[in-house]
């Protein structure tokens, strides 16, 4: 996404004077010293960007939505914290909360991330002269921080692989399916803790698929033992590898990645439970590595192999008819769908040993028509 011109980050629009939330003033969200024509002076205690302390900011009128986002997944990153902390962050060790301060948190989204101005990920700027929209462009807001993997695959930009019919016949925004309660929510543990939500089959949808619907991979064994991605993901998605942090020589922090690839992997099921019954279901690799952050210390991540770096995953280029549901043998018998032991690199297999696939379907007799 292209980044803003320097004034548009900055132009407040006139017209943001009669909108409600001017009203109270600036100094009302962003602190600062009034009734002084001193610019040092006036900046004290200065808070350029209000949505860190949204008790104040928003809170005074959004009581209950600020109350409801103070431990949400989006301001505190709980699958950060909880995945880090599988893999044996130590979040008392000094080293560790420098590194994570430093790189991680660049992705906490406050009330303004959404509402107000592009996530701090895309560099920041007032979307609409600092209008605060109820809905701004989730293209811009929830794309500014899920781009690469969710808009890009969503909307059909990956070359030869085609856009979810979701958004090709009925140009749903996020918000179709993503509640705000689920935007807002304080859910400790991932984005995959508890039912799945959305639901394919519970959101009014398509509550209708079961055994015996007229569809006949629909039955037991196939709606039981796959998740419906495994099916339905109009082809590969992005995953990435390789992550480093680090300063470079003026001190400014950094990550790096390999390139990223785009691959499609039917896996064991990392997630298994009464929510997420499947036995297989689709994996993406994350970029974590090992020394992930080698730069701030040794072996701050002792225990990484107790985590996947193939990770579960939702893509969101859903079809109806894709290559692997063609026929029976699209997908049986094809081992390069499958995440095999050779598909991991050497280093990594100890981590991802239970989703790694060991025993490919075998192909079956197709009955024609």
């Amino acid at each position: 996404m292209p980044p803003l011109e320097v004034w548009q980050k900055v132009l407040v629009d006139p017209k943001f004077l009669d909108d409600v939330h001017a009203k109270p003033g600036c100094i009302a969200c962003h602190g600062g010293t009034p009734n002084t024509d001193d610019k040092k002076e006036a900046h004290k205690g200065l808070l350029p960007k209000a949505g860190n302390e949204p008790e104040r900011a928003c809170g005074t009128c959004h009581v209950g939505i600020v109350e409801q986002t103070r431990d949400g997944l989006h301001r505190m990153l709980w699958g950060y914290q909880t995945v880090l902390k599988r893999r044996g962050a130590d979040f008392t060790n000094p080293k560790l909360v420098v590194a994570y301060t430093t790189h991680c948190t660049k992705c906490h989204a406050d009330c303004g991330d959404c509402h107000i101005s592009r996530p701090a990920a895309l560099d920041g700027g007032l979307i609409k002269g600092h209008k605060v929209k109820r809905v701004a462009s989730v293209f811009i807001t929830c794309g500014g921080c899920h781009s690469a993997r969710v808009l890009d695959e969503y909307k059909g930009a990956h070359e030869g692989i085609p856009a979810s019919v979701h958004w090709e016949k009925q140009g749903m925004p996020c918000t179709k399916c993503h509640t705000v309660e689920e935007y807002h929510a304080g859910v400790h543990g991932t984005r995959y803790t508890g039912k799945p939500q959305p639901s394919c089959t519970q959101a009014g949808c398509h509550e209708d698929v079961r055994p015996g619907d007229g569809i006949e991979q629909h039955d037991e064994t196939h709606l039981k033992g796959l998740a419906c991605q495994v099916c339905h993901a109009a082809g590969a998605y992005k995953s990435c590898f390789n992550c480093h942090t680090g300063r470079d020589e003026k001190g400014i922090p950094y990550f790096a990645t390999d390139p990223s690839q785009l691959t499609f992997k039917i896996g064991r099921n990392p997630l298994k439970s009464e929510d997420r019954p499947w036995d297989y279901v689709l994996l993406r690799h994350a970029p974590a590595t090992h020394d992930l952050f080698g730069y701030y210390g040794e072996n701050l991540l002792p225990d990484f192999d107790n985590e996947p770096t193939w990770k579960y995953t939702t893509p969101h280029n859903t079809r109806r008819q894709t290559p692997q549901n063609a026929s029976c043998n699209a997908c049986h018998g094809q081992r390069e769908l499958f995440l095999t032991e050779e598909d991991v690199a050497p280093a990594e297999r100890d981590a991802n040993r239970a989703v790694i696939v060991t025993d490919i379907p075998e192909p079956v007799e197709e009955v024609g028509p």
